[in-house]
């Protein structure tokens, strides 16, 4: 039985910027507070052909196609401009410092702590280097897959994954108080049953997000 969360985060959360129209979070699920939510018994829609397209890198691992494959309407783009009065100059991604910040928030719950999966790392740098490119956030990739055909194409055979995307965040701080403030990605952030994590930022100042931060979280079959 395979359990996939997906909600996401977008720049929206910051003060005062403004993004038109971008919505706060769609995905998977049907309307309501849970609509970017899905829990599925089976493959699904997270199986078939998706996980077959795609081109790959140097290292072999699959990234952005060359031809746009994501499903209609399962991505939004940001005002141009939004951002351009922000300070992207001191933004890094300190992985180990990124895992303790959320252990700790997870210790406060009664929770195990995560580990890092260099398997998820991998799924959530591929992820972030596809949103970078064109310049979006959804939890589809160019190659029309989803966060399971990621998890599943970077070698993790899950028994439940789930992902928080980002866009706009100046500091992993800044992200990490935006997932907490949203019931959906605090759900992911606080699932009892995950055991490790993987988390990437790529930053593109050529792009209108600027930043874009992915966090994967599963556990083994």
């Amino acid at each position: 039985m395979y359990r996939v969360v997906v909600p996401i985060v977008f720049a929206l959360l910051l003060p005062g910027c403004s993004l038109g129209t971008v919505p706060l979070s769609f995905g998977f699920g049907d309307s309501g507070s849970n609509a970017s939510s899905l829990e599925t018994p089976s493959l699904g829609i997270f199986g078939g052909s998706g996980s077959s397209r795609g081109t790959s890198d140097k290292q072999g691992q699959r990234v952005a196609a060359l031809q746009d494959n994501a499903p209609g309407n399962s991505y939004a783009k940001p005002k141009p401009g939004a951002l351009d009065g922000r300070d992207y100059s001191q933004t890094t991604l300190d992985v180990e410092h990124a895992r303790k910040l959320i252990n700790e928030y997870r210790k406060k719950h009664g929770l195990k702590p995560l580990q890092l999966s260099p398997e998820l790392t991998a799924a959530a740098k591929a992820h972030s280097r596809d949103l970078a490119r064109f310049d979006r956030i959804s939890h589809y990739g160019s190659d029309g897959s989803n966060p399971l055909d990621r998890v599943k194409r970077a070698g993790y055979n899950p028994r439940l994954a789930a992902e928080n995307v980002g866009t706009g965040q100046a500091t992993f701080e800044e992200v990490l108080q935006g997932w907490k403030a949203s019931p959906s990605h605090n759900k992911n952030l606080l699932m009892a049953d995950a055991r490790h994590m993987g988390i990437a930022l790529v930053q593109d100042p050529k792009t209108e997000f600027k930043t874009f931060w992915t966090l994967v979280l599963g556990a083994p079959q």
